[in-house]
């Protein structure tokens, strides 16, 4: 496992800027928006930072987290939620890190400038890429239900981000045997409060459990 001392200084990368001009056929709002769909690739491609530093080979990266979480929402018989939001939600809640990562606790930043940088990162897409479009303010409300945490839907959606965490915790340490990962359970599964969500997590720690009986 890495020591915080050997964890390098992040660096983030420039915001973008309008374009304010016209490339052959396609207009600044053409390009602007463009640019926005080139940015969310780094989705794809960073990895979930605390995986890495538990040293797990070839971690899922913040896409990987967030398309699970939204296969998730859809497993959910609870008829009371507005499950196509949740899904909404799921794929939304972590765009900010397409800018600024996957910053973790031991990085040493403060939660109100991560909160600051997040939030910098959703108006940079939301206006400079978006250009304040209809599309762009859906995206905005839906990332802002989810950080004020105040709809049912948004609760339930943060209790399958706790969820799918201990659920990806319990697949490394299968494919991986890593010893190291209690800590990803302790921080997220007793945070549960969504009934449906608490029995998934229960079924897992009992599988969890059979397991470990299996291998003694």
């Amino acid at each position: 496992m890495s020591h915080p001392e050997d964890i390098p200084k992040r660096v983030f990368p420039p915001l973008y800027q309008k374009t304010g001009a016209t490339f052959n056929a396609l207009t600044d709002k053409n390009v602007d928006r463009l640019a926005f769909f080139h940015v969310i690739e780094r989705l794809k491609t960073q990895k979930r930072t605390g995986w890495t530093y538990h040293d797990i080979s070839n971690p899922e990266s913040i896409s990987d987290h967030m398309y699970r979480m939204a296969v998730l929402a859809l497993c959910s018989s609870d008829v009371k939620l507005d499950i196509a939001k949740c899904v909404m939600l799921c794929i939304v809640h972590d765009l900010a890190e397409a800018q600024v990562g996957d910053i973790a606790p031991r990085e040493g930043i403060p939660k109100a400038e991560k909160q600051r940088l997040e939030t910098e990162a959703m108006h940079n897409f939301v206006h400079e890429m978006l250009h304040n479009a209809p599309v762009a303010q859906r995206i905005e409300a839906l990332w802002n239900e989810y950080e004020e945490q105040k709809t049912e839907e948004a609760r339930f959606v943060k209790d399958l981000d706790r969820f799918e965490m201990a659920l990806q915790a319990t697949d490394y340490e299968r494919r991986d045997g890593a010893e190291t990962l209690q800590g990803f359970f302790d921080n997220s599964l007793p945070l549960i409060r969504h009934p449906e969500v608490k029995s998934w997590a229960k079924d897992l720690e009992a599988e969890r459990l059979q397991k470990r009986i299996d291998l003694s």
